[in-house]
């Protein structure tokens, strides 16, 4: 079955730069759309970007172009969330999803705070 462990959150502070992972399985990687979700207390989970299977499209949500970079190791099955410049409003617990499947991780919690 899919399996997806995310990693890499923690404090970081306004201005600061995390990186988060995803180890994925249970599916042919390298053939399926990737995506990071995020949700905030209180609030809705949210799409923040997604990446093609072949890494060659990218998309992400306004509030995080120029700041946040998608990326993926199709040898490893991973993928990854370059998170610069973070804001207090990036706070929530980051989640990778594959499209297609309905399969969530545990999610990992980035606090963004002075």
């Amino acid at each position: 079955q899919v399996q997806l462990e995310e990693s890499g959150g923690g404090l970081a502070q306004p201005g600061g730069s995390l990186r988060l992972s995803c180890a994925a399985s249970g599916f042919t990687f390298r053939f399926y759309w990737m995506n990071w979700y995020r949700q905030a207390p209180g609030k809705e989970r949210e799409l923040v970007a997604s990446i093609s299977n072949t890494g060659t499209i990218i998309n992400y949500q306004d509030s995080v172009k120029g700041r946040f970079g998608i990326s993926r190791d199709n040898a490893k099955d991973m993928l990854y969330l370059q998170m610069n410049n973070l804001k207090p409003e990036d706070t929530a617990v980051y989640f990778c999803k594959v499209s297609d499947f309905e399969s969530w991780g545990q999610g990992t919690q980035v606090t963004v705070s002075s």
